[in-house]
Order: C-alpha cells, then sequence, then structure tokens
C-alpha cells in the first residue's frame, strides 16, 4: 500500500510497503531503494539514494561560464566523461511506522540537510488518492463482468431503469408483482445502505443497479484505502436492511396485517444470507478485514474459535444450513489469512477489530432474532425463513 507521496527535490517521493515489513522508495516513479520482509519486522527504515548533479564546461576554455544543475539518478562517483563533470548528491528517508493503530513519521534529508518532514495517521491514508493504481487480479466472475459492463456504458440512468424493469418482470414471473416489488424494496434499501457508507468516506458513487437473480449492486469509481472502509461499506447494507425488517415488523404489531410480517422475515432471510463469510458476501469481507487485519497467529486462532463457537450454536439451535455456510465460509478466511501481508488496505486497529466483530454479532444476532419471533406466530407461511436456516 502507499505510505508516503511528497515532493522532493521537484519529484514525487513515493514509499510503499506492507505489514510484512517490506518496503519500496520511487523517485519520479523509479526504484531507488527497497526493503525485504524480515521476520522481526522492523518498524524503522532508512532508505539511501543517489541523485547527481551534471554541469558542462569546454574543455579549451576552463573559465567558461557553466551551465544549470539539472538532478537525474546516474553513476555514484565524481567522474569526468569528456566536458561533463558529475556529483552525487545523497538523498536519506527515515521513516518510522506502526501499523496498530497506524502512524507514519518520516524524515527527508538531502546532503545531510533536512528538507521535510512530518507525520501521516489513518485519515490521510483514508483520504489519500494514489498516483499509481493498484493492479487487480484478473478474475473472471459474474460481478466482475456486470461492473466491467456497467463502467463501458454511458447511459447509467437508461441501463438502470432497464435492469429495474426486468428485476420486476423476472421476479413477478416466479413470484407476484406484490412480492416483486417488497424484493426490490428490501434490495434498494440495502444497497442504499452501501451508498451511504461510501459518501460518508467522501467516495464518488455510481448508483444502484439491479440485477436480475443475482439482488444488486453499490458501484463507486474510486477505490478504498482501509480495511475500516471496508468494514463500514459491507455491514451498512445488511445494517441498513435490519432497520427495514425492525420497521416492518412494528408495523405488524401495530396493524396486524401480516404482508408486514412476510416482509419483516423474509427482508431479514436476505440480509442474514449476506451475511455469511463468504466473498464476495458482506459478511465475507467483513470477516477478512477483521481476521487480516491480526498480524499474529494467536489472532487467527481467536477468528478460527468465534467461528467454531458460531457453528456451534447454529447447530445446537438446529440451524444446520447457517451453520454449515459458516463453516464453508470460516475456512475460506482461513486459506486466504496466509497472503494478508500483500494487500494495500491500512489493517484494523484492535479497537476497530473488536468493534467491528461486535457490530457484525448483533446485526447477525438481531437477524436472527426477528425470524425466530415472526416464525413463532404459528403462519406456515411465515415459518418458512426459519425453515429454511434448519434445513
Amino acid at each position: 500500500m502507499e505510505l508516503l507521496n511528497i515532493e522532493c527535490l521537484g519529484k514525487r517521493l513515493r514509499l510503499e510497503g506492507s505489514m510484512a515489513g517490506w518496503q519500496q522508495l520511487y523517485w519520479d516513479n523509479q526504484l531507488v531503494s527497497q526493503k525485504s520482509a524480515s521476520p522481526n519486522n522492523q518498524a524503522f527504515h532508512i532508505h539511501q539514494f543517489e541523485l547527481t548533479s551534471q554541469s558542462t564546461r569546454p574543455l579549451s576554455t576552463p573559465s567558461a561560464k557553466q551551465n544549470s544543475d539539472s538532478l537525474e539518478n546516474s553513476a555514484l562517483d565524481d567522474v569526468i566523461i569528456d566536458n561533463i563533470q558529475t556529483n552525487a548528491i545523497p538523498v536519506r528517508l527515515e521513516v518510522d511506522v506502526k501499523w496498530q493503530p497506524f502512524y507514519l513519521e518520516y524524515c527527508v534529508l538531502v546532503d545531510e540537510e533536512q528538507i521535510s518532514q512530518g507525520q501521516r495517521t489513518t485519515k490521510d491514508i483514508e483520504q489519500q488518492v494514489p498516483e499509481i493504481a493498484v493492479p487487480k487480479a484478473n478474475k473472471i466472475s459474474m460481478v466482475g463482468l456486470a461492473s466491467l459492463g456497467f463502467k463501458l456504458l454511458k447511459s447509467a440512468k437508461v441501463v438502470k431503469a432497464l435492469l429495474a424493469g426486468a428485476s420486476v418482470a423476472a421476479y413477478s414471473w416466479l413470484f407476484s408483482i406484490e412480492f416483486a416489488l417488497a424484493l426490490i424494496a428490501c434490495l434498494v434499501f440495502h444497497e442504499y445502505g452501501h451508498i451511504r457508507a461510501m459518501k460518508h468516506f467522501g467516495m464518488k458513487t455510481k448508483g444502484i443497479y439491479l440485477i436480475p437473480f443475482m439482488g444488486g449492486l453499490a458501484l463507486s469509481d474510486e477505490r478504498i484505502n482501509t480495511r475500516w472502509q471496508d468494514v463500514v461499506i459491507s455491514i451498512m447494507g445488511p445494517t441498513f436492511g435490519l432497520f427495514l425488517s425492525i420497521a416492518c415488523l412494528v408495523a405488524y404489531w401495530v396493524t396486524g396485517n401480516v404482508f408486514f410480517a412476510g416482509l419483516a422475515a423474509f427482508n431479514a432471510l436476505l440480509n442474514l444470507f449476506n451475511l455469511l463469510p463468504i466473498l464476495p458476501l458482506d459478511g465475507g469481507h467483513i470477516l477478512k478485514s477483521i481476521s487480516f487485519s491480526m498480524n499474529s497467529v494467536t489472532g487467527l486462532i481467536a477468528c478460527v474459535a468465534g467461528a467454531a463457537i458460531g457453528v456451534f450454536i447454529s447447530y445446537s439451535l438446529g440451524l444446520a444450513l447457517l451453520g454449515f455456510l459458516l463453516l464453508i465460509g470460516s475456512l475460506e478466511i482461513v486459506f486466504e489469512w496466509r497472503g494478508r501481508h500483500q494487500s494495500h488496505l491500512l489493517p484494523l486497529d484492535s479497537y476497530g477489530q473488536i468493534f467491528s466483530a461486535i457490530w457484525y454479532l448483533l446485526t447477525v444476532s438481531a437477524l436472527i432474532g426477528i425470524i425466530w419471533v415472526i416464525a413463532a406466530t404459528g403462519d406456515d407461511m411465515l415459518r418458512m425463513p426459519l425453515e429454511i436456516l434448519k434445513s
């Protein structure tokens, strides 16, 4: 990830690094220094490189005026080639990085004279826009292809309307027009939660796209820089879904209309499914951000133990499907844990890990509670979401 990007001698000095300890320093987009990952993961690093000052003078007239200096990377020693004299200028970057909570302190010296110093925190990382885009893996998926197709289409509003119409038609064909409209409302409310979170972080959004039989997508042109952003953006969709289910449940208690009870139960099931720890679902992003921010084997063991407890509770309550999917998702997180240091995302600190885990567990518990309460009414149709979890 990009740790630092400042001006140095008229060019950009950019530092990239990871929790594993490796760092790469670029001056004018040219690699000038790098540090390999180390077992002790030292926080303090000194990067050194040399620039050269070239001056020209006619060999036949030693008293002629010299041209102005220009800097470029070149040889280390002073040499004279024909009429060009090259002088090496040492540049040193001292940087001290603490990851949890993130804090970076730097100092730049040119020819042993300090020219720049400062600090960076998590807020600076969240707001930065890197000059060099992070390469993305070329994974073929339906979601990725759909996202790429949206970027290629200029008439976004027309596309949104067509997809929304197709979704209503598809769900009406499978169920009924009333159920289709209710389902679309649930999807839009869920995706709006993602949109609100993106706007909270100052990200430009492209709106909500409804895809028949796949759900919805909330798109943004900008990428996230921290795992806290990933957690908040991911969990705000199910959180908004929870608010909608609570509102429908209250409406059912006030009016006695079974339609509101059914909408509350099915919406809760929809958002609970999104919280499963399986990528690319919201729950997969949340638990991945939490577990990948734990920079120790102890953290991973704690995450696995928590997942095991969740599986045990699910099977104890007879929620077989939920327990099975939770187990599969947990294994997926464990398999990807070894590559956590290569991510460009700034990890969560200890407070962020605990807060995210509590937020996730409370949201899951509340959604299950709503499904359980509505199923207790005895209506066969309203018991369906609970029976699905028990299947």
